[in-house]
């Protein structure tokens, strides 16, 4: 049925022993091929680039012995107040910060109030996540 090491599915030649002598022959040889198929690959359609990534990232979290246990109700309200804390300091860095803005004269001062609002907004995200690390139960990571 076709040459050493060829796929079961592909049809002999027409000179090989075994080869369709006429239509029943070949229909035969197709039903035998389709017979290698199982249900439950008919089934399963090919998975997304996306499916696979998500797969090895559960993967990967279950080695490291981190699957997190849900939040419970009070933990999601905790982390709601403490973002909303947060979000409002920045909001009130960075109206003082337009305001100091305002009042700058030159372009070094216009640039240190710049960085010194970027260190700001840093400092409080990490503070901010430090909060929700502390709230989920989480060793707060190392900087």
């Amino acid at each position: 049925m076709g040459a050493p090491g060829a796929s079961p599915h592909e049809y002999p030649a027409a000179d090989e022993p075994g080869a369709p002598k006429c239509v029943t022959d070949l229909l035969d040889f197709r039903l035998q091929a389709q017979a290698c198929y199982t249900p439950a690959m008919a089934d399963e359609r090919p998975k997304t680039a996306y499916e696979l990534a998500m797969e090895r990232l559960a993967q990967k979290d279950r080695s490291a012995g981190g699957a997190a246990a849900p939040l419970t109700d009070e933990q999601k309200t905790a982390i709601a107040e403490a973002r909303q804390l947060y979000q409002s300091r920045v909001a009130e860095r960075e109206i003082l910060h337009h305001a100091a803005l305002r009042k700058a004269g030159t372009h070094e001062e216009v640039d240190q109030l710049n960085e010194a609002l970027r260190r700001d907004v840093d400092r409080l995200a990490t503070d901010r996540d430090r909060k929700i690390a502390q709230i989920r139960g989480e060793k707060p990571q190392a900087e």
